[in-house]
């Protein structure tokens, strides 16, 4: 008998999981396939082969490097023909044994080529360089002049920095990079002067090339290597590399037309007249130009202004200069005026007027229609003259010498209060006007000793200030002469800084009266880059710009370029600007709020007392736009400096400097950009007023020391208390008269705690004025009315 063998239900035999299919060979996939095709995606091609993925690769590189040439051929043909715009090239030496002509001379001397100015007192130097078909001006700085140096930067394509090879850079030298590289540096090329082999050892040479690029590398990543002018070789890459190269694009000045001038005339009627090439963007006579340390003007025309030709190639041939043509002209109906400020209109306040009833009331006793007689001693009798400009509030604070002279006289005189005073009538004269303008001159005063030493003391205490202000911020100590009520009057309390709400259009200054305000800024600047598109003067052209009214200072020589800026519109107008700093690490000393600086953006310079708060991150403005003043520019964060300026559009660059007792030698202080121009931004002051827990019961204290009398604490009571272990509450009653009050908290208190409330005040930056360098008027001045 056969037994059968035990054997499970297939239906309960476990089964394992096939291979998976990329370890299949060919003809398994086959067998699995049976004939089905995959389908094709719609999103691939039709081909898609490794052939067909080759060629789209090549054609996918050929488009690229077709885009690039094509970009580079439209930034480089402005300098392309003959009649192309020259190469800007600033030439700044950063060691005092650095001879600037030397150095120019052995880049003509590479190419045999004549240099223009070079041996007259010209502040530009031109070199036409026929093996590169292209023309070069240089702009010389002196040595240890940094704004000469910011200035032919700020309008030059290439910065060619000299550096020496015996000679450190000083700090002065390395702050002049630190303030290039914040305003926005072009294309930069450092270069040795020519030097014998007496001062630098051959062998020794390349080292010292490379600890110099190190340095320099620091301040521009994309340097890689230092030109040595006492090859002839380097120096005509040197000069390959000014003359064929691809000037970078500075980012603040892309669309913003400016015109180095290469000859500068006075005409009739006080009309500057420039000659130069447009660069940037295109320049139209209904926008403004800027004048740096001079101020803002108006175009009156631009005519071209073409140089002369050669009318036959051969040698001996005769030169041809053509006439100039008008090219563009003011139209007044759309031009921008010379207005910055608004007039502050002193009615538009709020006031009280006397009704209907109340006026026919006054005349029901005189009559209708007649006038009451003048009652005694308001007719005028004496007749006073006043400066031109001033009002007669201010006027009524002028005393007479006369009046000075019978002043014991009128005391002496009855019991009942003296004579009776006259009404006087103003009268404007030019003459005190001049008078007072010679005294308005006279600034400087010299003190006592016993106000020196005042003053003396007061600055050597900033430093301690400053560290009180980072170890207890805002902390203040409540005074006891003075009633806080009316020592605090224009604080108020906030349940919250963020979300507390604030109205920005109360209690403003009369600044505010004066300055413009944007609906809409993003729109504004949206549209005005449209029009600039279509308008103007195209630039690479050759012309010659008329401008009216400008100071006869601007017409000087100087060290700096005479470079003239074109506004965009709006440019001109006045409003509160707000710029995201940095403080640089290199600058020592506090910087309180409020301090006079130098800020310096796009072509302007103007003097400033920047207030600071905080930024929020991002740029917010958060649910009520309030912000927290800061008493101190800090290391290490970001901080918004406000100040009152004329509007600036697109991410500009900015820097603060400092004035030292050496004008030449300012200490740079902060950098950053251009945030925008809110003029509903509150900026916060907040003080916080500090008491001692005398008495604690679980969550009741009796506090002291915050105040100091009954009255303060009734006034006070609304606001919420906290305290520095994170408990919050309220003044629930005031004990006996030494300002002692029960606090109630929302959670038991510690005695070692210290009771706080805080209070907030807005705050505005101080009006701005024009800076000028040393030696140069600040033309206009703030506010420039037609």
């Amino acid at each position: 008998m056969v037994v059968e063998a035990h054997h499970h239900r297939s239906t309960l035999k476990q089964k394992n999981k096939p291979f998976k299919s990329h370890h299949a060979t060919k003809s398994a996939l086959k067998d699995i396939a049976k004939g089905r095709t995959a389908r094709q995606s719609t999103k691939s091609p039709a081909v898609s082969t490794v052939a067909q993925a080759r060629l789209n690769r090549r054609n996918t590189q050929k488009q690229v490097q077709a885009t690039k040439r094509a970009s580079l051929i439209a930034a480089t043909r402005i300098f392309s023909g003959i009649d192309g715009a020259p190469r800007i090239v600033a030439i700044i030496p950063l060691s005092e044994d650095i001879d600037t002509k030397t150095c120019i001379q052995a880049l003509g001397k590479c190419v045999d080529e004549e240099i223009h100015g070079i041996n007259e007192k010209k502040n530009i130097w031109t070199m036409k360089t026929s093996r590169f078909k292209t023309s070069l001006q240089f702009l010389p700085v002196p040595f240890a002049q940094p704004f000469a140096a910011l200035d032919a930067a700020r309008a030059a394509d290439y910065t060619l920095l000299l550096l020496s090879p015996t000679i450190e850079v000083t700090p002065a030298g390395d702050t002049l990079l630190r303030m290039l590289q914040a305003q926005g540096l072009p294309t930069v090329i450092a270069a040795i002067p020519p030097t014998t082999t007496e001062y630098i050892d051959a062998k020794a040479r390349p080292a010292v090339l490379k600890s110099l690029l190190s340095f320099i590398q620091y301040f521009d990543p994309t340097q890689r290597r230092v030109f040595d002018l006492s090859a002839p070789a380097d120096s005509l890459n040197t000069l390959r590399a000014l003359a064929e190269g691809c000037p970078g694009e500075v980012k603040w000045r892309a669309g913003r037309p400016w015109v180095v001038g290469e000859s500068v005339e006075r005409g009739e009627g006080g009309v500057l007249k420039v000659t130069g090439v447009v660069r940037g963007g295109r320049l139209s006579p209904d926008r403004l130009v800027h004048i740096p340390n001079h101020g803002d003007y108006l175009i009156s025309k631009i005519m071209s202004a073409p140089l002369p030709r050669t009318k036959h190639a051969r040698p001996g041939g005769m030169d041809v200069e053509a006439e100039p043509v008008l090219l563009a002209e003011r139209v007044p109906s759309s031009a921008d005026s010379l207005v910055s400020t608004n007039v502050a209109d002193d009615m538009a306040n709020e006031q009280t007027w006397p009704t209907e009833e109340e006026m026919a009331g006054a005349l029901q006793g005189t009559g209708e229609g007649d006038v009451p007689d003048a009652k005694k001693g308001t007719t005028p009798k004496r007749i006073r003259r006043i400066p031109k400009g001033m009002t007669e509030y201010q006027a009524s604070w002028i005393v007479d010498e006369s009046e000075d002279e019978d002043q014991d006289e009128d005391q002496g005189g009855e019991e009942g209060g003296g004579r009776i005073d006259e009404d006087e009538e103003m009268v404007l004269d030019d003459a005190l006007d001049m008078e007072s303008e010679r005294k308005s001159v006279v600034a400087f005063q010299e003190l006592d000793m016993e106000e020196e030493q005042k003053q003396l003391t007061s600055w050597r205490k900033r430093s301690q200030e400053e560290q009180d202000a980072r170890a207890f911020p805002d902390e203040i100590d409540t005074p006891q002469d003075i009633p806080a009520h009316t020592r605090f009057a224009r604080f108020r309390g906030l349940r919250s800084l963020r979300t507390s709400p604030w109205d920005p259009y109360e209690n403003l200054p009369s600044d505010y009266a004066r300055i413009f305000e944007f609906e809409d800024f993003k729109r504004t600047e949206r549209d005005m880059w449209h029009e600039l598109e279509d308008n103007g003067i195209e630039p690479g052209r050759r012309v010659t710009i008329f401008i009216g009214g400008v100071s006869p200072e601007a017409s000087v020589p100087s060290e700096s370029p005479f470079v003239i800026y074109g506004l965009l519109k709006h440019e001109h107008k006045k409003t509160v600007l707000h710029f995201t700093v940095q403080r640089n690490t290199e600058c020592e000393g506090s910087v309180r709020s409020k301090d006079p600086l130098i800020l310096c953006y796009g072509p302007r310079r103007l003097r400033v007392n920047p207030v600071y708060s905080h930024h929020t991150r991002g740029g917010g403005k958060g649910a009520n736009n309030v912000h927290k003043f800061e008493r101190f520019l800090w290391h290490g964060t970001t901080t918004v400096a406000s100040v009152y300026a004329p509007i600036m559009f697109g991410k500009q660059p900015c820097m603060l400097l400092r004035e030292t007792q050496n004008p030449q030698t300012p200490e740079l202080v902060a950098m950053g950009t251009f945030m925008n121009p809110d003029t509903t931004r509150i900026i916060a002051k907040r003080i916080i007023l500090t008491g001692h827990p005398f008495k604690v019961h679980k969550k009741t204290a009796t506090v002291r020391y915050m105040f100091f009398n009954p009255d303060d604490i009734q006034y006070f009571k609304p606001i919420q208390l906290f305290t520095k272990h994170g408990r919050t509450g309220h003044i629930r009653e005031s004990l006996g008269t030494h300002g002692y009050f029960k606090a109630h908290f929302d959670g038991p208190i510690n005695q070692m705690d210290t009771v706080c409330m805080s209070l907030y005040k807005r705050v505005y930056p101080r009006w701005s004025e024009n800076w000028a360098t040393l030696g140069a008027s600040s033309g206009k001045g703030d506010e420039m009315e037609e």
